[in-house]
């Protein structure tokens, strides 16, 4: 269905027009989920301060377009496909090794009561969102260690601080993402890395699109009622969030001037979490 996200702020920032200074030139950053959706936007802004960008997806045909797209943009750093499934564990950390910055962003949702949900899809969630990024930070710390230097990004959600009903196993993983990163934080201090979450609420992706029918049938009402009663009922600002304004978040998080910020949630959710 298509939604309607209310008015969009003006202007948005976008991939080839950036707002927060950045230089990473030289650095190698990996994004997870990169084919679509946040993952894009984030791979497209680090590539735009010229990392060199591991786009790690499932999606072997949206990895070739996210690299067609930065091509097109004539970006100063390079997107290098990477196709993997995060449920292999073994090469989700082989991939992280020599990365400088580490984007774990990739998710997957379904929206069910507790006692409907299958068990083979809670273990996957949690597979995927949480262990997976531990493997990745494993994988990705002895480079950042032995430099001095180190970003650490986590694409939580106001899920990792809040919990909705029918989500248990998107709640449960990104609660954990938060103690994880927050775990990171505190032993990355002494080398230089920083370890914080980024916490949107509803972003325009086809993550959020896909769950309006599961939504609809969870709460017994029409999916054109989905967007306005329930994801952002709570929400003051009644729109959905940007992907490239997530991306910005991101970036912002890599710059000189966050180098004291770490172990935080920066929330990005309209007010959503402020009731």
């Amino acid at each position: 269905m298509t939604m309607n996200p209310g008015p969009a702020p003006h202007p948005l920032p976008s991939a080839g027009k950036p707002s927060v200074s950045l230089d990473l030139g030289g650095r190698t950053a990996l994004v997870t989920g990169a084919a679509g959706g946040i993952g894009r936007a984030c791979a497209l802004r680090l590539a735009a301060a010229g990392a060199k960008v591991r786009a790690v997806d499932r999606d072997a045909a949206g990895l070739d377009a996210l690299v067609g797209r930065s091509q097109g943009l004539g970006l100063p750093g390079a997107v290098e496909p990477l196709v993997l499934d995060l449920t292999d564990l073994d090469a989700a950390e082989q991939a992280a090794a020599g990365t400088d910055v580490l984007v774990n962003n990739a998710g997957l949702q379904l929206v069910r009561p507790i006692e409907e949900f299958p068990p083979d899809v809670f273990h996957t969630v949690l597979t995927v969102m949480l262990e997976a990024p531990f493997r990745l930070i494993r994988g990705a710390l002895p480079q950042m260690y032995a430099q001095g230097w180190g970003r650490v990004v986590n694409l939580s959600s106001v899920h990792g601080l809040r919990a909705s009903a029918y989500k248990s196993a998107y709640v449960a993983a990104k609660h954990g993402l938060e103690g994880l990163s927050k775990t990171a934080a505190l032993e990355g201090a002494a080398h230089g890395v920083t370890s914080n979450c980024v916490n949107p609420g509803y972003v325009r992706t086809p993550l959020v699109e896909k769950q309006i029918a599961d939504q609809a049938a969870a709460h017994g009402i029409p999916e054109e009622r989905v967007l306005t009663e329930v994801l952002l009922k709570d929400s003051a600002l009644k729109r959905l969030v940007e992907p490239e304004e997530v991306a910005e978040a991101v970036a912002y998080l890599c710059t000189p001037q966050a180098s004291f910020v770490t172990g935080a949630s920066l929330v990005l959710d309209g007010g959503w979490t402020a009731h």
